[in-house]
């Protein structure tokens, strides 16, 4: 350390004090510029130039340069604003090195020398430098406080154990900080045995939350699984019905036209789509990532904006800055799906890697690649996908919207439904992940998927 540089070795041997801006003459002895300045310039009318210690001729008087090194190690040596400085240092002061608690001064090196020469045969107590040396004095006694008394719990003097602690329980200073240190490690270690301890409390609920989400998830997707089987019975009649209806696009006989979509939308189209339903009312169960201001109800089929925190568990797949939920069952094959809307909601689809967290339009359905939106209200109706917006005609006789999806051949439907089906929108494009329904709810509205029944 700083405090602990041997002063000694930075002595200038003309003036016998810490050097000052020292200079290096050529046989490797150091002095002060001025010392050996004044003591060359005595020998100027001889021309003979020595060194003072080792008396090492030069032909020539030496050139003196600054040793600057050597300065900033001497410069170590005197005291800092942090330092405890040498109380008996007249000039600029040295660090101390020792505190003496008989003297109660603290020396530097040099003026430690001369007092441990002073007192060679009565040797006094010496300790670290410290500026609290009055702290470790008996204020009554002026003795070092070297004994502790554990009834009255202070530190107190030889002297004291004679008069108003006489008879009481005491323990030299030093046995008594031995086994506070004892008892502080004790403390230490029963701390890290309990820290220990609740970690692997913490790790064991850890592992019993997660597998319980895990049973739990298990448990929604068994039944998802039996409709999806019977959803795979249907793909026949399904894409049988979608050629059909390919066909009625291209034809011009209106009245055919008419008389076949009406006969198709309002009973084919409800008896295929009766066991849909089955899948997005399970998907809604999950409350895994709706957002804490949607109040679920009829069954967790419906989902309504309001103005209270709900008390849903902490999920990483909860949406936190946009009040929505995306259903956790994905749409396999072609599906078809019916919700009911009051007042403003966007019904859409997703992928289930859109972002939860923030309020950013890549958390938003429909205002970037992985979601495709419909924004219902009374007066607007939009197709939103990728920020991009596609007004279109306001469905004003139904509050009732219609979803079909054929995840293989990229098609997406959006359909007003009454007594009959109008189609509102329709899209041909490339799905690359499977695709899970989702809505957002705006402003005290409520969004609800209808369960339907085989006509």
């Amino acid at each position: 350390a700083e405090g602990n540089i041997p002063q000694d070795k930075f002595i200038c041997s003309v003036c016998l004090d810490l050097l000052k801006d020292p200079v290096t003459i050529p046989c490797g002895h150091s002095y002060c510029m001025s010392c050996i300045t004044n003591y060359w310039n005595q020998d100027d009318q001889r021309r003979n130039y020595s060194c003072p210690q080792c008396r090492q001729t030069f032909t020539s008087r030496p050139a003196l340069n600054k040793n600057t090194r050597l300065q900033t190690v001497s410069d170590q040596c005197y005291a800092g604003p942090e330092d405890v400085k040498c109380d008996v240092c007249t000039e600029r002061k040295y660090k101390a090195v020792k505190s003496c608690l008989e003297c109660l001064n603290s020396y530097c090196q040099n003026h430690l020398q001369q007092h441990e020469q002073f007192f060679h045969v009565n040797k006094h107590n010496l300790m670290d430098p410290t500026r609290r040396l009055n702290d470790m004095i008996c204020t009554k006694h002026r003795k070092h406080l070297e004994i502790y008394c554990r009834t009255d719990q202070e530190c107190i003097c030889y002297l004291c154990t004679m008069d108003e602690h006489k008879n009481h329980d005491t323990v030299t200073a030093v046995a008594e900080r031995t086994e506070k240190l004892r008892s502080a490690q004790t403390a230490v270690e029963d701390s890290e045995r309990i820290f220990t301890e609740l970690i692997r409390s913490i790790e064991r609920s850890r592992s019993e939350v997660t597998q319980l989400i895990r049973d739990q998830e298990k448990t929604a997707v068994s039944p998802a699984e039996g409709v999806l089987k019977r959803l795979e019975q249907e793909i026949d009649d399904l894409r049988r019905r979608d050629t059909e209806l390919e066909q009625l696009l291209h034809t011009d006989n209106h009245i055919h036209f008419l008389k076949v979509t009406q006969l198709r939308n309002t009973r084919q189209v409800q008896k295929s789509s009766a066991n849909y339903s089955d899948v997005i009312s399970a998907s809604i169960n999950q409350l895994m990532s709706v957002n804490e201001y949607i109040r679920l109800s009829d069954g967790n089929t419906a989902a309504t904006n309001t103005d209270t925190v709900q008390q849903y568990p902490d999920h990483p797949d909860r949406f936190d800055g946009w009040r929505q939920v995306l259903c956790s069952e994905s749409v396999c094959g072609r599906c078809y799906w019916e919700v009911e809307r009051s007042c403003n909601v966007n019904i859409s689809v997703s992928y289930k890697s859109i972002s939860r967290k923030g309020q950013g339009y890549e958390c938003v359905f429909g205002f970037n690649d992985q979601s495709w939106s419909l924004l219902c209200s009374d007066s607007r109706c939009c197709f939103i996908h990728n920020n991009k917006h596609t007004n279109l005609p306001v469905v004003s006789s139904s509050c009732r919207i219609g979803v079909y999806v054929d995840h293989r051949a990229g098609i997406l439907s959006f359909y007003g439904v009454s007594d009959t089906m109008t189609l509102i929108h329709r899209v041909q494009t490339t799905f690359t992940h499977p695709l899970y329904p989702g809505f957002t709810v705006y402003d005290k509205s409520t969004v609800k998927v209808c369960r339907l029944t085989k006509s």
